[in-house]
């Protein structure tokens, strides 16, 4: 849960970085438009590296599998449903 916080605030800001660079040399104007642009064309990047770095360690976003596992690992070995 850290590790995905810490890459994807890197990755924001790093997007951030590169777009206005970016929209810079295409030579748009400076503006609300192009400020909405890039945050959320980096919010969207910050949230795709969030949600691969969550697979990687296997995290699982469904709240109720979550469920499921939480409750498989404090049921008593010696129990049968």
């Amino acid at each position: 849960m850290i590790l995905d916080l810490i890459l994807s605030t890197i990755a924001f800001f790093v997007a951030v970085h590169y777009l206005r660079h970016y929209l810079d040399d295409m030579g748009m104007n400076k503006g609300w438009t192009r400020g909405i642009l890039i945050f959320l064309l980096a919010s969207i990047l910050s949230m795709g590296v969030s949600a691969v770095v969550e697979k990687l360690q296997g995290n699982s976003a469904n709240p109720v599998q979550n469920a499921i596992e939480m409750q498989k690992m404090l049921q008593p070995q010696g129990t049968a449903e």
